[in-house]
């Protein structure tokens, strides 16, 4: 893994020092003496990570951290600061100027490389789903998402997996303050509870009396439910061979004993924050595939997901020597509709066609509106004659009962249907589509309510 790391230190021996432990990982870095040059360099280019050393003349480190966690364009970069071994306010200080991480001087080669790499895997998972979002909106699809949403801290429900009771007690007496603690002694029981309890975060004690908390860890990571599900880790000062080895399994963060109340705060509240805005992005993503695949007015999938979705339908059916058929259906004198009764009459004949017409075939056959007042239905593992059976029914049902306007206003709609299936192997999309279009034109020249299947 690699990534663009931006190193600040006024001491020029540190900077050399860290440059060439990171580079010697293949890791791409620029340095910075000063705070100023610091957020200059970011401004000029976003890095993947900052790691930031705190005492700084000018601008000390938490200013910096504080000015980037500000600024929309470099809020999602990681930065961990770097603090002397027995400055545990500085640690604190710099997590709540929104620091993801810490290291202390002087700096372990094993423990710098695992950090990093860990806060630039979860930084490329953020990019991608900030990058989807971006598409959605440039496409004009606006998520409504906050680019400051990651700075909000929501009270958050916390699974804390420890047998010790003098030590969980002083756990959960902390989180309480803010947060909704949950504690379970059993770890099996554990791996239960986090995957149907809806947690934010597992705090989990490495030295469980009579189970590998590492083995929790991979369970946690192995299941699609506790994927993402953030993970804290509580260690014993000797047990760093362990600790590292979690880090490497997925391990989102962890503290040494003894707990300070206040780091731990602090870091669960860094957790937190991370996964809302996670979770937010991913809904976002969702809402925004949605709609880029979705008719607003019927709900449902339009022309863009029929295209994609037709090709990939028709190479299954070519590929495993199946049948497949498209049917064209086109409401007759829509713009009547529309002459009369407005726009929003018509708007609510479609949205009661779009009805009648996904009631009137099978739950694997997809019905799409392909424009206007003109919908197309793919019928996978069905011929000619079958798809002309099930576009009558279509018609029949769509001129069986009154449209209902919003005003109470009723009126009688019909629909004429052309149908087309897939022949030989050289068919395409097109020659499927323009054989169904055919016989839609043919059922328009000759009256319209009809149904017209194309062979050819």
């Amino acid at each position: 893994m690699t990534g663009r790391i931006l190193v600040v230190d006024d001491i020029p021996a540190n900077v050399k020092l860290l440059e060439a432990r990171l580079t010697a990982e293949y890791f791409d870095v620029s340095t910075a003496l000063s705070g100023e040059a610091a957020l200059e360099a970011c401004r000029r280019a976003v890095p993947d990570l900052v790691l930031l050393d705190v005492m700084m003349p000018g601008l000390d480190g938490f200013e910096v951290c504080r000015r980037l966690k500000a600024d929309p364009r470099t809020v999602h970069v990681p930065v961990v600061m770097v603090t002397a071994l027995d400055q545990i306010g500085d640690r604190i200080k710099g997590l709540e100027a929104g620091a993801d991480d810490f290291l202390t001087k002087p700096v372990n080669d094993l423990a710098l490389v695992t950090r990093v790499k860990s806060l630039i895997r979860l930084k490329t998972l953020t990019d991608e789903l900030r990058l989807r979002a971006q598409t959605g909106r440039d496409m004009g699809l606006d998520d409504g998402l906050d680019p400051l949403l990651s700075t909000e801290v929501p009270r958050g429900r916390i699974l804390v997996v420890d047998d010790r009771r003098s030590s969980f007690e002083r756990i959960t007496a902390a989180l309480a303050v803010q947060h909704e603690p949950c504690v379970e002694t059993d770890p099996q029981q554990a791996l239960f509870h986090a995957t149907e309890g809806d947690f934010d975060l597992v705090i989990i004690n490495l030295g469980l009396s009579n189970f590998d908390g590492l083995r929790l860890v991979s369970q946690l990571r192995s299941l699609e439910r506790t994927r993402q599900l953030p993970i804290l880790l509580i260690a014993a000062p000797d047990d760093r061979t362990r600790l590292l080895r979690g880090l490497e399994m997925g391990v989102n963060d962890y503290l040494v004993r003894p707990v300070d109340r206040h780091e731990l705060q602090a870091r669960v509240k860094t957790q937190i924050r991370r996964k809302h805005y996670a979770d937010r992005l991913r809904d976002s993503l969702q809402a925004t595939m949605e709609m880029a695949i979705t008719d607003a007015l019927t709900g449902l999938h339009n022309r863009r997901f029929l295209t994609t979705h037709l090709e990939q339908t028709l190479e299954t059916a070519q590929t495993e020597d199946r049948a497949l058929a498209v049917l064209i259906a086109d409401m007759d004198h829509f713009k009547r509709v529309n002459d009369t009764y407005g726009h929003d009459g018509g708007d609510a004949v479609l949205k009661e066609l779009a009805l009648r017409m996904t009631q009137s075939v099978r739950g694997v056959d997809l019905v799409c509106r392909y424009g206007g007042e003109e919908f197309v239905v793919i019928l996978p593992d069905t011929d000619l004659e079958q798809a002309g059976v099930v576009a009558e029914r279509i018609r029949t049902r769509v001129g069986s009962e009154p449209f209902v306007l919003p005003d109470g206003t009723t009126l009688v709609a019909t629909v004429s249907v052309g149908v087309g299936a897939l022949q030989s192997g050289g068919d395409t999309v097109e020659t499927i589509m323009k054989r169904a279009d055919g016989g839609l034109y043919e059922a328009k020249q000759n009256g319209r309510n009809r149904v017209v299947a194309r062979a050819a």
